[in-house]
Formats: structure tokens, sequence, C-alpha cells
């Protein structure tokens, strides 16, 4: 099966984790194009979704499904997003599309994390994937020095030759080099560095399912 066909299969098997009346929580991403298709085909059995990108917002509504916004509802029985990388504990790297902030805000407000990913996702050590931190524009040299002193080289993503500007207006950082065997205590350290507004590290809100598409069909890891 093609890394497309296997997106498509675990955004289509992370249905069952919809409750019928419920809101559900979207994360961002290519695999999670896949789910908002899937979630179409149910769009009558829910009230709508809470959106953590712009990107998601407007493949939501351009299929019919009404986006509600993270202040005007209470906790989400299911977030269902993607993953750069997931270890088997359920601790993510994410931020490959941007979204982190808004992917760990609306994670939070969500009883559980159901992440879709094919099976190239799963590794052992987080950090083979450029880690994305969300960093206000002033702070990026400093933080850039941070990370060099613990061996990892940050750079600002670009989109036409000019900073990439999130959703929320920062700027991201991709840091390499780093090899992450305290996801929780990573995360937590970088997240208390003046300027970081979030780092992609998701371990404090990790998933608690993840369905991963392989050659044999969906495998469900449960953490």
């Amino acid at each position: 099966m093609t890394q497309d066909e296997l997106k498509a299969l675990v955004g289509q098997a992370a249905l069952k984790y919809v409750t019928p009346g419920d809101i559900v929580g979207v994360g961002t991403g290519s695999t999670v194009n896949k789910f908002i298709e899937a979630l179409a085909s149910i769009k009558e059995h829910i009230p709508g979704a809470v959106s953590s990108s712009e990107a998601s917002t407007a493949r939501l509504k351009a299929l019919g499904i009404p986006v509600f916004e993270a202040n005007a509802v209470g906790e989400l029985s299911v977030y269902i997003d993607g993953a750069d990388e997931i270890d088997a504990r359920g601790h993510m790297v994410k931020g490959g599309g941007a979204a982190l902030t808004r992917e760990k805000i609306v994670a939070a407000q969500s009883r559980q994390f159901v992440c879709i990913a094919d099976e190239s996702k799963l590794v052992k050590v987080l950090g083979a994937f450029p880690l994305p931190v969300e960093v206000i524009p002033m702070a990026a040299a400093r933080i850039t020095r941070q990370f060099a002193q613990l061996g990892g080289l940050a750079q600002v993503r670009q989109k036409d030759g000019a900073p990439l500007l999130t959703d929320n207006g920062q700027h991201i950082l991709d840091v390499t080099g780093l090899q992450i065997t305290d996801p929780l205590a990573f995360e937590s350290q970088v997240n208390q560095w003046p300027g970081v507004v979030t780092v992609g590290v998701f371990a404090h809100q990790r998933a608690s399912v993840c369905l991963l598409g392989t050659p044999d069909g969906v495998k469900t890891l449960a953490f």
C-alpha cells in the first residue's frame, strides 16, 4: 500500500472513536485531511468540530462540517491528530505543519488523544524528525543558542524566502541533532525558556491510542 492509502486507512478507522452527538477535536496535516474526508460521511451525527488550524477549519467548512471556537465549548471527548514521530509510550513530536500550539491547546481540552499515523512514524527515541518549536521572533537567536548548548542545531523555518508565520503570527525553529530520551522532562524544560510559545514534544498531552497504518491493516496501540 502507498503511504497515501495507509493515511486513508487510519483516517477511516478513527471514526469509531467519534461519539455521536459530541463535538470532535480535529488536528492538522495530510493524515488528518483523510480523517476529515471520512468525518464528512457522518457529519449529520455530530454538531461539528474544534479545529487546530486555519487550514483544517477551511477544509471542514468546505465539507459542510461546522467549526466551533475552542472557548465556546467545554471539554471534548476526543482529539484526533497525526504525528511526525511517536514512541512506544505515546509521546510524540508534532508541528511539521506549523500548527503545534493550537494542536496542543485542543489536545489539552480533550479527554482522549487518538493519534493516526503510518508505521514509518513509530520510533524508539524521539528526535530524528526536526523538532518544531514555535517562538516569539525577538527570542529566536537566543533560543537557538540554548539549543546549541543541548547539542541541537536550530534554524528558522522559511517559506517563500522569508520566515514562515504561524497562524499565531510567530516563527518556527526546526531543531536537528537531538535525542529526546526523557520527553516529559525535555518538554517541561524547553517550555520554561522565555520566548518559547510551544515546543513540539507532546508528552504532557501524549496520545492515549495510536492507530498505525501498516500493509497488514490498522494496528491499534494503547498507552
